[in-house]
């Protein structure tokens, strides 16, 4: 009898103690995703090495070994501003704080310590995967003509295969997300101020959307006694095509040359509760590179996401 790989279920929560597993449950944390990386098992293995008197391989012995996974889950709000979305908790294991204001907006920072972990369940036709101890990074994107997504990929340490049926699961937190256009999405502004969920002023330009990128640098660290996935540095990036005058082109080919920082944030939504901000509060573009659409003239950047002086708030996420 065939297994098919659409017999697939995840769910996702967070540990109260690293490691520990917390006992996700079908009803209350399984994940609406897409885009599935199935769990990968990792191993360096250790070649034997021996010398015999004929040619030919030797056995290899594993060696330490963890598993890696990866998914898309859609960007919507909550359907109740002030509620943490149903992708709150995969977002959190990739080293962001959260706070929750009620009936008003919930809001994500990225850590430096303290930094949440999770345990993954995924079911594959039949197989159950355990990933514990499991942080992550993500790639927030916003992309004219798509839906709007979360690319989280997640390293965790490995458990003992088991044979279990895929669980019915219960989906209704995940809200219908809306495609990013037009008539869906805000202006791509720069030199916006963010406060309190909300941005103000700034300049507003044409673009394709903004893919951002988190960049943790997430490692297994295997050591006798312990083992443990830690997130040890980031370096968020993002990367913007723009539609510029002639002189608008001029003036951020300046900046590109003073390594002048610029805020830039982008809201997708349209209603409280299903409304998503992304702010970047000092990001220094790079990489100029002539782009089109239609024979249109565009004009593409990737940008460094720099802290403040304040720390831990090169991204900010908030759902209102």
């Amino acid at each position: 009898m065939p297994r098919y790989v659409r017999s697939t279920a995840i769910l996702l929560e967070l540990e109260t103690t690293y490691g520990v597993d917390p006992v996700p449950t079908a009803g209350a944390d399984a994940l609406l995703a897409s885009n599935l990386g199935y769990p990968d098992f990792v191993a360096n293995n250790v070649d034997r090495g021996n010398i015999k008197p004929y040619f030919g391989s030797d056995q290899q012995l594993v060696g330490t070994h963890y598993q890696k996974c990866s998914f898309d889950l859609e960007i919507a709000g909550s359907g109740t501003a002030g509620t943490a979305p149903a992708w709150a908790k995969a977002l959190l294991a990739c080293g962001f704080s959260e706070t929750l204001v009620a009936a008003t907006y919930a809001e994500y920072k990225p850590l430096t310590d303290n930094q949440p972990s999770c345990t993954i369940y995924w079911y594959d036709s039949g197989v159950f995967h355990k990933l514990t101890g499991a942080k992550g990074t993500v790639k927030p994107m916003l992309k004219v003509g798509e839906k709007p997504v979360l690319h989280f990929e997640f390293t965790g340490i490995y458990n003992t295969l088991t044979a279990a049926a895929v669980p019915a699961v219960t989906l209704t937190a995940w809200q219908q997300p809306l495609v990013a256009t037009d008539s869906n999405t805000a202006d791509l502004t720069f030199g916006a101020t963010y406060a309190a969920g909300a941005i103000t002023g700034g300049t507003t330009y044409p673009s394709l959307g903004l893919e951002t990128d988190v960049a943790n640098k997430v490692d297994f660290t295997p050591l006798i006694g312990r083992e443990s996935v830690e997130i040890t540095d980031r370096q968020a990036a993002l990367s913007i095509t723009l539609e510029l005058t002639a002189a608008q082109e001029v003036s951020f080919m300046a900046d590109v040359l003073a390594n002048t920082y610029r805020a830039i944030s982008m809201q997708h939504g349209l209603v409280a509760g299903n409304t998503v901000l992304i702010h970047a509060p000092q990001v220094q573009l790079f990489n100029p590179k002539k782009a089109a659409l239609n024979d249109v003239r565009l004009l593409q950047y990737d940008g460094r996401l720099v802290p403040t002086t304040a720390g831990n708030d090169e991204l900010v996420i908030v759902a209102k």
